[in-house]
């Protein structure tokens, strides 16, 4: 197997073309540009398709993408180069690789495979990492693609697009239960990403790229092949999962569906590849998915899992982590189950009494995955079920201490820390010699939750109260 190294001469950049930018301070940004680079610059949509590659390698839409790619970070690829020697690399190897890409002898290099777990024991989710050079470049095609397709885009398709997102879809579903579609066909389509007919794909591409270029880079970019420990495959189906394309093409190949449900009538949501389709009946659901199934199959090429897909009423499904139920006749949202014990579980893992965590790096990472879960999910009614996760985390950090406070003298000075307590009362905590779970029932009298917040802590609850949408 072939692959391209750092110093490879066919990635050299010309240094005669790099420009200075005001937000990377001294450093130069490795690709050409006339005119200043903003975060906010657009890019004009009323071109040619058929010129479309030179588009994509214009200057100001290469340095967004690199800017991008920066911005988002992320592992390296198999060269092994990460995102912060890009920098130098583009600055030396920029203009041979736009050249080769003008000429049609650029070849992407394979994907490194990395495998992470899913909520269902024993299965993983395969994701595609490329190099760094390549998600330049597949940032580039995306950049300038998506605001082509934009334009063609179903209103009900809510993943990977522009001021559109989980909160966005979730909304929608409540109208459609307000407005009496109760009964849903919850879809699943089978390993979506791994499954995609790559020729059925070029087909609907070419339909509104006439640029051939840009087909091929496409095409080349789909088979370009899985590196797995050491292994190369190849990749004749799918489109790898982890690139900064995949997203954009997985929303052309699924707007056919979109499409077709329009036609019929349908009322659906779609986030990437999970779909909702809104019945008014059992009955109705039932025949829309009998129906809809064929076209899926033999027209997209794509294989519904039968084992998942289900029609039931609104209640009994998940949907993007959420649950829906119906009171006074309207529908709210809960957080599923599930997602409990995925928060629980990734606080568990945080508040270990043996990972060698400092105090103040556990309550940066508490307070990170608190933020972000309750960002997700303000939208559900949810503060029972966060005041018990209060409780049972708290009583985590109470043990952390606990557990900090190994002899008896550093507990008599920790305790008397706490305030006019008698000393009987700090004699007695002190030398308690129950375990650390069941000491931490005596330390809630010391260790109070005004205490713990003073800390620093964050509660689901307390930043519940601040966000909440319901």
């Amino acid at each position: 197997m072939k692959v391209t190294g750092k110093n490879n001469n066919s990635r050299k950049l010309n240094t005669d073309y790099l420009q200075k930018v005001s937000s990377e301070k001294k450093e130069y940004v490795g690709v050409l540009s006339d005119c200043k680079i903003t975060e906010n610059n657009t890019t004009i949509t009323n071109f040619q398709t058929d010129k479309l590659l030179e588009e994509i390698l214009k200057p100001r839409n290469m340095n967004n993408a690199y800017l991008k790619v920066k911005r988002n970070k992320g592992a390296g690829g198999i060269d092994g180069m990460q995102v912060d020697e890009l920098l130098t690399h583009m600055k030396e190897t920029k203009g041979e690789l736009i050249q080769a890409i003008m000429d049609g002898k650029y070849k992407p290099n394979p994907v490194r495979r990395v495998e992470i777990p899913k909520e269902e024991k024993g299965k993983v989710r395969k994701l595609g990492i490329p190099t760094v050079v390549d998600r330049v470049i597949q940032q580039a095609i995306a950049g300038v693609l998506s605001l082509i397709y934009e334009k063609q885009f179903y209103e009900n398709s809510y993943g990977f697009r522009p001021n559109r997102g989980a909160h966005e879809a979730l909304k929608k579903c409540q109208e459609n239960v307000n407005d009496g579609y109760c009964y849903v066909v919850d879809m699943d389509l089978e390993k979506f990403f791994d499954t995609v007919c790559q020729s059925k794909l070029i087909e609907i591409l070419s339909r509104t790229i006439k640029d051939g270029r840009v087909i091929s880079l496409i095409h080349k970019y789909m088979n370009a092949g899985v590196v797995q420990k050491g292994m190369f495959e190849r990749t004749d189906i799918g489109v790898p999962q982890g690139g900064p394309l995949s997203p954009l093409l997985s929303n052309i190949m699924l707007n056919e569906l979109d499409k077709e449900l329009t036609r019929r009538g349908h009322r659906f949501v779609r986030y990437a590849d999970d779909l909702m389709i809104f019945c008014r009946s059992k009955r109705s659901a039932l025949r829309s998915l009998e129906n809809i199934i064929p076209f899926i199959e033999k027209k997209l090429f794509l294989k519904v899992n039968k084992d998942k897909t289900v029609v039931s009423y609104i209640s009994k499904v998940k949907f993007l982590g959420y649950t829906f139920y119906r009171y006074k006749g309207k529908c709210k949202l809960r957080v599923h189950p599930k997602s409990i014990v995925k928060l629980k579980s990734k606080l568990k893992e945080i508040t270990s009494r043996s990972n060698g965590w400092g105090n103040e790096f556990r309550i940066k990472k508490i307070n990170e995955v608190i933020r972000g879960w309750v960002q997700y999910f303000k939208l559900a009614d949810m503060k029972s079920n966060i005041t018990r996760i209060d409780e049972w985390l708290r009583r985590r950090i109470r043990a952390i201490y606990w557990k900090q406070w190994k002899k008896v003298k550093t507990r008599y000075h920790k305790i008397r820390s706490f305030g006019n307590i008698p000393e009987w009362r700090v004699h007695e905590i002190a030398n308690c010699r129950k375990g650390v779970w069941r000491a931490t029932i005596i330390l809630n009298s010391i260790l109070k939750n005004k205490e713990i917040a003073k800390l620093g802590y964050l509660t689901l609850t307390g930043y519940f109260l601040k966000v909440r949408e319901n």
